[in-house]
């Protein structure tokens, strides 16, 4: 043995000899899984509560560490095919309904069977039954929801009542709508108007199925849309603006109408369950109610999830992550305290907490009722160039360029050429 050496272990026996005190050696600290995670929901208004979920996860799970990183939507999924495509994908990240099935078709999530089997501590009960199972694609689960929300009615009470017009109630349909918006445009003050729902997409395939419509045929192989019903839907969303009832894009200026609604400057607004926070502290008194149906009662159904990437080297560790994040009580009662849309949990405890909220509105019931007629929206691979193409000609028939019955058979045209493709 080397000099120095010798010298050095003399001094501890000598120490230990003294001291009278046994030597145990330190336990061995368990190394850390490091897991990515990815989020466009987060991102600006609850960073900081996400960073909570982390902190309540990592806690219970002393062994894992999450790795968070946040995008806005509007970049957040290019920067993820991106990643994907250089082989670079995050352990864990978010996708919306509309977009889950493109990446599950095309080999980037992993199927979910075998983690969750092992996991005995979960059965998918612990989700709301419609969010969990439009997260699967021939029969195999890529996903867990993290949330699902809605469109409501928003009306600005002060409005209303300065105007002498009835509230919306739950029983309302499109023609007690256009009865208020006649009434209401003519006592509004100038620059104030009545309604405003925009003639897109994501309002169109609603609309539709209210007025008894549907969008594509079962199989996904031919549009729909542009038979009688999707004319009545597509006319009754137009007819807001040729009435004078929805301001135009130029008498907007520099606002979009969730600064409209803010501003007191729309008397109804037909919104997502999302801006309920933004609105917390607006200077008038506001509250929502079920949106009106057509024919037939019909509400968006919206819904998130988080997702694995079949790359993952952490399966185990991704799948403890989405599985706190999306169904924990820890996790739940943060997002519900900090009006983070609603956790996809079929508990009904946990969300006491989110009707009972002491910000409006007050009829946050109206947010469950709209449940009760969920229509989700149509999805196919080719989403985004399907979306552009409806968006382009619903543009064209709320502008007056063409006629409404020319809008939706140009449309379906084009769908029927990206449906070839699919």
């Amino acid at each position: 043995m080397h000099t120095t050496a010798k010298k050095v272990m003399t001094t501890v026996i000598s120490m230990v000899l003294i001291t009278g005190l046994a030597v145990v050696a330190a336990p061995a600290q368990a190394a850390k899984t490091t897991i990515t995670y990815f989020s466009f929901s987060a991102s600006p208004d609850h960073i900081k509560t996400l960073n909570s979920i982390v902190a309540a996860f990592e806690k219970a799970n002393p062994t894992i560490h999450v790795k968070v990183e946040n995008a806005a939507y509007a970049d957040y999924f290019t920067k993820l095919k991106t990643r994907i495509a250089a082989n670079q994908a995050p352990d864990t990240f978010e996708l919306d309904y509309q977009d889950f099935i493109s990446y599950a078709a095309a080999g980037s999530l992993l199927n979910l069977g075998a983690v969750s089997t092992k996991d005995k501590t979960f059965n998918k009960s612990l989700y709301f039954g419609k969010a969990y199972d439009v997260f699967a694609l021939n029969g195999k689960q890529y996903g867990l929801p993290s949330s699902y929300s809605t469109v409501v009615l928003f009306y600005n009470k002060d409005l209303f009542n300065a105007a002498g017009v009835a509230t919306p109630t739950s029983s309302w349909d499109w023609s007690d709508e256009a009865a208020a918006d006649k009434a209401l445009a003519a006592k509004l003050p100038a620059g104030t108007y009545a309604d405003f729902q925009p003639v897109q997409f994501w309002e169109f395939y609603k609309v539709l199925a209210q007025a008894g419509g549907q969008f594509l045929s079962a199989n996904k192989k031919t549009a729909l849309f542009n038979k009688q019903p999707g004319i009545d839907a597509l006319n009754w969303l137009v007819s807001k603006q040729n009435n004078g009832w929805k301001p135009t894009a130029a008498q907007m200026g520099t606002m979009d109408d969730g600064a409209m609604f803010a501003a007191g400057k729309l008397a109804m607004w037909h919104s997502g369950i999302w801006m309920f926070d933004g609105l917390k502290t607006a200077p008038f008194k506001w509250d929502v109610a079920v949106e009106p149906g057509g024919v037939t009662p019909g509400n968006h159904f919206f819904a998130n999830d988080v997702s694995v990437s079949s790359k993952t080297k952490n399966a185990d560790a991704a799948w403890k992550w989405a599985k706190f994040l999306t169904s924990d009580a820890a996790s739940v009662k943060l997002m519900i305290s900090s009006s983070w849309e609603i956790p996809a949990t079929s508990g009904k405890a946990p969300l006491a907490g989110y009707l009972n909220s002491p910000n409006p509105p007050a009829n946050r019931q109206a947010v469950f009722d709209a449940l009760k007629n969920p229509v989700a929206p149509p999805v196919i691979r080719q989403q985004n160039q399907m979306q552009d193409v409806v968006n382009a000609w619903l543009a064209k028939a709320q502008d007056g360029s063409v006629s409404v019955v020319d809008a939706l058979n140009g449309a379906a045209a084009e769908v029927n050429a990206i449906l070839a493709k699919e």
